[in-house]
């Protein structure tokens, strides 16, 4: 005769089963709790403008990648040719620029800032690959363009990749090989990379100002919303 199993008291917590999903879950709420992840304020010294240099920098990389899926779909002739597709064309190139020119600032100001400071290194080393992954994305949109600034370029980087060693197998004459890249390896790289810091970024914190650290002893930044601490008592001169 089989006993039926016991009913689970009323009241009682339900236990989770315990499998791989509920187990990635609980790491992942632990990493990073939802008040992390989508915080409702910040401290009150990310309204400084040289914290504005990143959020730019995604925004126009946003403006990339959407102008990029529309340039990539219609193609060449209609991005030569044609009223519409001049003007994403430009739109494309313009947001490129405006990405570079963000991301040296935004990066220049985190190094002056050390923002790898409060066990943030990792947060530090992601954003200067997405740099250096960046380059070699451009140079691929340079040579994939079908003109002659194309062709000029290709012709002339080249030697410098061979003489490098990395024309054996990134080969700037090879359209196919260049467009692979820049639509789909290199910003998929991009992507994940700016994912990966942005996660970072939420997980551990804003980097704070010197001044900050120095008046709090070097502990970690006041929770999101609230004021920077006052200075210790006697702490000032």
């Amino acid at each position: 005769m089989s006993v039926a199993p016991p009913r689970p008291t009323e009241g009682a917590p339900a236990s989770h089963p315990d499998t791989w999903t509920v187990r990635v879950r609980e790491a992942a709420v632990r990493a990073m709790p939802p008040e992390k992840l989508l915080p409702d304020g910040q401290p009150t010294y990310v309204a400084s403008w040289i914290y504005i240099f990143g959020v730019a920098a995604i925004a126009s990389l946003v403006v990339i990648i959407g102008s990029g899926v529309i340039l990539s779909l219609k193609g060449p002739s209609w991005w030569f040719h044609t009223g519409i597709g001049h003007f994403f064309n430009s739109i494309h190139m313009w947001s490129v620029e405006l990405f570079f020119f963000t991301m040296v600032v935004h990066l220049w100001g985190k190094y002056w800032m050390a923002a790898w400071r409060g066990g943030r290194t990792r947060t530090w080393v992601t954003g200067a690959i997405t740099f250096l992954i960046a380059i070699p994305t451009a140079l691929t949109g340079y040579v994939s363009q079908q003109n002659f600034d194309a062709q000029w370029i290709s012709t002339q980087s080249k030697d410098a990749m061979n003489a490098t060693g990395i024309g054996a197998f990134f080969n700037v004459m090879n359209f196919g090989q260049m467009y692979s890249y820049h639509v789909l390896l290199l910003p998929l790289a991009v992507v994940a990379l700016v994912t990966g810091h942005i996660l970072l970024v939420r997980h551990n914190g804003v980097v704070p100002p010197f001044e900050l650290d120095r008046r709090v002893g070097g502990a970690p930044p006041p929770p999101p919303g609230a004021d920077a601490p006052s200075a210790p008592a006697g702490a000032q001169s």
